[in-house]
């Protein structure tokens, strides 16, 4: 059987002064390696995505990490804290591509801004810096150009319901590297992890989704080194595999 394709948009960055369309190769290598899934890069800019073309192919959708944050007109509110990390082009991919794979019960696997954009997509808000807002820490990342420093492990999570079940564990420790965060977790969202401070660190579609996960840290470093990790990449190529089973999808 061929490797179920999961599909990841790309974020728009600017590469030798050209206007690009960009994912991390940690992304794609945990996608083919840790999922068993053949990783498929979707162009994020004005008319080079057709969502329903995209989701005739894909067995599954990947949401990374990104510089940029989304922009806060997406969930009610009209100036970014940030003006320059916006991107609107990847926001008018991702936010109906994910609507759309719901609806289609396509699995999900969302990372850091790649979660923030569940949640906005389906209805949800966000809190545009954390580490502004009472109660919460700051859950930025360090500055350093060390990627083992920046991506270490830097505060557990306490995890609930399937997440839980899935890890067989209460709690495990995480990287943490956003300055956003989620403020209403949307409608059809389940809370899956806690921060110790409250902040919501994963959720899941509860609504017969095989799989479809929101994290806000980072699984995809160094996953090979990292069970939880694994397990996660794990479960979510089956539920892809399991797309094709059911003939949803190349």
């Amino acid at each position: 059987m061929r490797r179920p394709v999961v599909v990841i948009p790309c974020s728009t960055e600017t590469v030798s002064g050209l206007t690009s369309d960009a994912a991390g190769r940690k992304y794609s290598a945990a996608v083919a390696e840790g999922a068993d899934c053949q990783p498929l890069l979707l162009p994020v800019g004005k008319n080079l995505s057709d969502i329903g073309s995209v989701l005739d192919v894909a067995s599954g959708i990947l949401l990374t990490g990104a510089i940029s944050n989304v922009h806060p007109e997406n969930y009610g509110l009209e100036e970014p804290v940030l003006p320059d990390a916006i991107d609107r082009d990847r926001d008018a991919v991702t936010l109906p591509l994910i609507r759309a794979a719901v609806e289609r019960k396509v699995p999900i696997m969302a990372i850091c801004r790649g979660f923030q954009e569940l949640n906005v997509a389906l209805g949800g808000s966000l809190h545009q810096a954390v580490h502004t807002v009472e109660g919460y820490a700051d859950h930025r990342e360090p500055k350093v150009t060390d990627f083992d420093v920046m991506f270490a492990p830097r505060h557990p999570v306490t995890l609930k319901g399937e997440l839980k079940a899935w890890l067989g564990q209460d709690q495990i420790i995480v990287n943490s590297l956003h300055g956003q965060g989620i403020r209403d977790l949307a409608k059809p969202l389940v809370a899956e992890a806690f921060a110790e401070d409250g902040l919501v660190e994963a959720a899941r579609v509860a609504a017969g989704n095989t799989f479809s996960l929101g994290v806000q840290w980072h699984p995809e470093w160094q996953y090979t080194s990292n069970p939880a990790s694994l397990a996660l990449f794990r479960r979510f190529g089956d539920a892809a595999r399991g797309m094709i089973a059911k003939g949803q999808a190349a």
